[in-house]
């Protein structure tokens, strides 16, 4: 027999989960409301793995209804990948901010069931992608608007911090470690050690230097 589970979920301790519950309470009674009170960051949360695993693993045929979709979690593309493994599997997701996920599964007519699952995930990917575009556009904006130094390199006027990754600059011992590992007097690995550099940062330096030699 299918069943009907509700899933709330707020980020603390200290905050309140009745005003979900208080909305789902018209489609499913209070023992089938599974509750988290965690970050929806991830979904490494025991109140929705019980949804996937054990006792009351939700099967083809169920129905999980949430109060909106960020309740499910806040990684967009994540939780896109959830919905996509509740579709495959049979589970029907109503989202009651979402009007048109509320239709009744109908026997017989199970294009309707994709075409819920579908939009779901259809309605998060296209906010997500709207997120990306205004995210960037705004970075854009940002780096736009930047105070150029005499060099011509765009800095931020509030933290004093270049766009970009900081040039690699040379230790000062490093032209003679480099010489001794050079010579085989020391191995790569000391040579990190005594310029405390990590290995990618050693070797770019090893080409940079060996660049600048070449050109001589």
């Amino acid at each position: 027999m299918s069943k009907e589970v509700g899933y709330v979920r707020v980020s603390s301790a200290g905050q309140n989960l009745e005003r979900q519950i208080e909305a789902l309470r018209k489609y499913v009674p209070d023992e089938m409301i599974v509750t988290d009170k965690v970050s929806g960051k991830d979904f490494n949360r025991p109140g929705y793995q019980s949804l996937k695993v054990g006792i009351g693993k939700l099967v083809e045929g169920d129905t999980l209804y949430i109060k909106s979709l960020d309740r499910l979690g806040r990684n967009k593309s994540e939780t896109i990948e959830e919905l996509r493994y509740f579709k495959n599997i049979g589970v029907q997701v109503k989202v009651l901010d979402i009007p048109t996920t509320m239709i009744d599964r109908v026997e017989g007519q199970e294009w309707v069931f994709d075409m819920i699952n579908n939009l779901l995930i259809e309605v998060l990917a296209s906010v997500a992608e709207q997120e990306r575009k205004t995210t960037k556009q705004r970075q854009a904006e940002g780096v736009a608007c930047m105070p150029v130094d005499e060099n011509g390199k765009k800095y931020s006027a509030k933290t004093g911090r270049y766009r970009g990754r900081p040039a690699l600059t040379a230790p000062k011992n490093w032209n003679e470690v480099y010489a001794a590992w050079k010579a085989g007097e020391i191995t790569a690995k000391e040579a990190m050690e005594k310029t405390e550099t990590k290995r990618t940062s050693f070797y770019k330096l090893v080409k940079l230097t060996e660049e600048e030699q070449n050109k001589n």
